[in-house]
């Protein structure tokens, strides 16, 4: 029976106040301390690992009951952590020992470049040395990713590996972007030129329009909202008190715990708006 090797890797940078989050602090537009904005990214970091080695499991469970038959392959699945240079490698391989033990082995590797799309290209071609036949890639800051996710992300790619020349898998963010993306070894893709592209062109339609002018096809996963604004900050803040409640009726969801505390102990749990009227009139309708 073949076996299919299948890498999730989280691209994620050592949670160090000043360097990560900065957009929620003053040193940009923000309103937290550096420190809380660490803290907190932190806390995002910790949540979405877990939430991770659960949809692994799930996928290895599947894979386990699939076993039977001879026709289908079996599938093995890694959980990576790149960061940017092998400092940050080092920090974060640190990190998590000290924070006790994970449900799943946990590797680590370091992305290099003088750009984006050259730190993740980089760290997408280390995963392909190491044997690997799909990646699906995704970022640290995103609390409310869900198992189901991740899973059909997997499941996506697995189809696209029965097709010649594969193709990618993505997810949309909130604002134009990606928070999750992947494709198969036989896809002739990258990132080079995706992000943070000169002539105003947003990550997610130059990955769409990169597959159009390579004829590629691409598979659309459900969106996943990440944290970089306060404006995404108060999005995901009500998605993290759903979240945390609905876990108790539902046994495929893990909830972001850490995430919830955190926004507990810097007292930013209650997100309100200003009441408008921006709305149909309906007079006629309730008459």
């Amino acid at each position: 029976m073949k076996v299919r090797r299948n890498a999730l890797l989280l691209f994620s940078k050592v949670p160090e106040p000043g360097k990560v989050k900065t957009r929620l602090t003053p040193l940009k537009d923000g309103l937290f301390h550096p420190e809380d904005a660490s803290y907190l990214y932190h806390c995002m970091l910790f949540d979405v690992a877990e939430i991770c080695c659960d949809a692994l499991a799930d996928l290895e469970r599947k894979s386990r009951d699939a076993a039977g038959d001879a026709a289908s392959a079996s599938d093995e699945y890694a959980l990576i952590i790149s960061s940017p240079g092998a400092a940050q490698e080092r920090m974060m391989r640190e990190l998590f020992e000290k924070s006790g033990t994970w449900p799943r082995p946990i590797e680590f590797i370091h992305d290099e470049g003088k750009s984006f799309d050259e730190h993740y290209n980089d760290a997408f071609s280390q995963v392909w040395a190491s044997g690997f036949d799909t990646v699906l890639s995704m970022g640290c800051d995103m609390p409310a990713l869900r198992r189901s996710i991740v899973t059909e992300g997997f499941e996506r790619l697995h189809q696209l590996c029965e097709m010649p020349g594969g193709g990618i898998v993505v997810a949309p963010d909130q604002e134009l972007g990606v928070s999750v993306v992947g494709w198969t070894r036989s896809t002739d893709f990258d990132h080079s030129g995706v992000f943070y592209n000169q002539d105003g062109l947003t990550v997610l339609p130059a990955y769409i329009r990169k597959c159009k002018a390579q004829g590629l096809p691409a598979l659309y996963l459900p969106d996943v909202p990440d944290v970089d604004t306060m404006r995404d900050l108060d999005h995901n803040v009500t998605l993290v008190e759903a979240l945390a409640y609905c876990a108790q009726f539902q046994n495929d969801v893990t909830p972001p715990w850490r995430t919830a505390e955190a926004l507990r102990e810097i007292g930013y749990t209650d997100v309100r708006i200003m009441p408008n009227d921006l709305f149909d009139p309906r007079g006629e309708i309730d008459r």
